[in-house]
């Protein structure tokens, strides 16, 4: 990948030195390759539809997110009685019956990091079609931060599923999830594809004189 800054002295990125390389396999090849010779794959220097793929798959997160908060994540059936829990009703009673540690996962879990995902992926969209930013270095950072904290968003779908499978007491007591389950599920997926679909090389071809 071109990852060498233009604007560090006496330093050349590889797009100014006529390189390319392959995304797939990092194969490095002349400029004007159309296919990667070690594994086939097309080559390009940078993903000319990229925003607007993020953009689109934002947008479906941030839908799917709204009725993930709105309607209940999980249902629980009783002999007496029946409830439904939204995410943050979830997170209130646990405060409430003292669960401070798992209530503070679970808030952060399902609200802060899907949030500012949301946040970081749109700003980091926004600067690229801006133009040119004196903070490179620094936004790369917040993309590679995008990625790694990825992973973890599917912590409310797990443990509902993981109720489900095992609160099953026939009569007794049920545990399902709910439709905000589904939901959740789709919102992290279309932001992580949101986040694939960024082509990280745009950011330093906005690189700014003063950003040394």
């Amino acid at each position: 990948m071109e990852s060498t800054r233009s604007g560090l002295p006496g330093l050349t990125s590889a797009r100014q030195a006529g390189l390319i390389a392959c995304r797939r396999c990092g194969q490095v090849h002349a400029a004007g390759a159309v296919r990667c010779k070690r594994c086939h794959g097309p080559i390009r220097s940078r993903d000319t539809e990229s925003l607007q793929k993020v953009w689109a798959w934002l947008i479906a997160g941030i839908i799917a997110f709204i009725p993930a908060n709105i309607y209940p994540m999980l249902l629980t059936a009783t002999l007496l009685s029946r409830s439904e829990q939204t995410i943050i009703g979830g997170v209130v009673e646990l405060f409430h019956y003292g669960n401070y540690g798992i209530a503070t996962i679970v808030f952060v879990a399902s609200i802060v990091i899907p949030v500012g995902k949301f946040i970081a992926i749109g700003y980091l969209a926004i600067t690229v079609q801006r133009g040119r930013t004196r903070h490179v270095h620094q936004h790369h950072k917040l993309y590679d931060v995008v990625e790694f904290i990825g992973r973890w968003s599917m912590i409310d779908v797990f443990v509902v599923a993981i109720l489900s499978a095992l609160v099953q007491l026939n009569t007794v007591a049920t545990i399902n999830p709910g439709i905000a389950a589904l939901s959740f599920a789709l919102s992290v997926v279309f932001t992580m594809l949101s986040a694939l679909a960024f082509d990280p090389r745009l950011i330093w071809d906005n690189e700014g004189p003063a950003d040394a």
